[in-house]
């Protein structure tokens, strides 16, 4: 991940998301690269084993290509490799996105946006609050037990 190092005024509720911090009593910096799930566990909210578990939803999300395409797909020339044991690309998307919807399901209803919002689009929890119509402060502790879910499908101990 690319560091992307901003100064920011710091105000009461944290970093302001936007403007100028010249000429500010109070400023810190910011990596704008860093995702929400690895801001939470560089500060000591998120343990080893529950970061661990949204890195592996992460990646299973990228790897089933989930996202909305925007352009063109540019996929790479394919090389012979001696990883993933012979499968196919077809099918090493397909058991990513069967992981990816098991792991979901194992969240349980409702800790499935929270996940996707935090874990998979990279929105700050703030913003996940809101959009969820969630009080201020509440999303951390609904994003953790939606971690603790997905360590136990992917038995991260």
């Amino acid at each position: 991940m690319k560091r992307q190092l901003v100064e920011r005024e710091l105000t009461s509720e944290g970093p302001r998301r936007a403007g100028d911090a010249r000429g500010k009593r109070r400023t810190v910096t910011v990596n704008l690269g860093e995702s929400p799930l690895a801001w939470l566990h560089a500060r000591g909210h998120l343990e080893d084993r529950l970061f661990d578990a949204g890195e592996a939803l992460r990646n299973d999300y990228e790897r089933a290509q989930l996202a909305p395409s925007v352009t063109m797909r540019w996929d790479p020339v394919r090389v012979k490799t001696t990883g993933e044991r012979g499968l196919t690309a077809t099918e090493r998307q397909i058991a990513a996105k069967e992981r990816f919807d098991g792991a979901i399901a194992h969240a349980g209803k409702g800790l499935e946006d929270i996940l996707w919002r935090v874990v998979c689009a990279n929105e700050g929890l703030p913003d996940a609050e809101k959009a969820l119509g969630w009080p201020a402060r509440s999303g951390k502790l609904v994003l953790r037990i939606a971690l603790e879910r997905v360590a136990d499908f992917y038995r991260i101990r």
